[in-house]
């Protein structure tokens, strides 16, 4: 048997950006990408902490060192500047590997999402 566990998650990062015009996805600062092992294009569950929302999309790329969260296309409706969110991504395992695994676990700085 196969089960769901949390592969990784960001902890309290802020949202920096909402861009309504893009395609699509949200865009995650490539060194928190790199401490939660997210892979570009990866399938991301995001929960706003600030209006309860939860959405998922995909994971790409932004600028290293600089905090960046921006949520693009659609998704932009669904968040503001501002506010703090969850972000968290899945991995199917066995339920025998699942008792075992870790997962990648960021707390990045509050306020510049940056990594401490």
């Amino acid at each position: 048997m196969q089960i769901h566990v949390v592969k990784s998650k960001i902890h309290r990062v802020q949202v920096t950006g909402a861009d309504l015009n893009y395609i699509g996805s949200i865009t995650i600062d490539e060194d928190l990408m790199d401490a939660a092992n997210i892979i570009e294009g990866e399938k991301v569950q995001i929960v706003n902490n600030n209006n309860g929302e939860r959405l998922e999309t995909y994971a790409i790329p932004g600028p290293r060192n600089t905090g960046e969260i921006t949520l693009n296309g659609a998704a932009a409706r669904k968040v503001a500047k501002g506010d703090i969110l969850i972000l968290i991504t899945y991995a199917m395992m066995d339920i025998e590997e699942a008792k075992s695994f870790k997962p990648s676990l960021v707390f990045p700085e509050e306020g510049t999402n940056l990594l401490k």
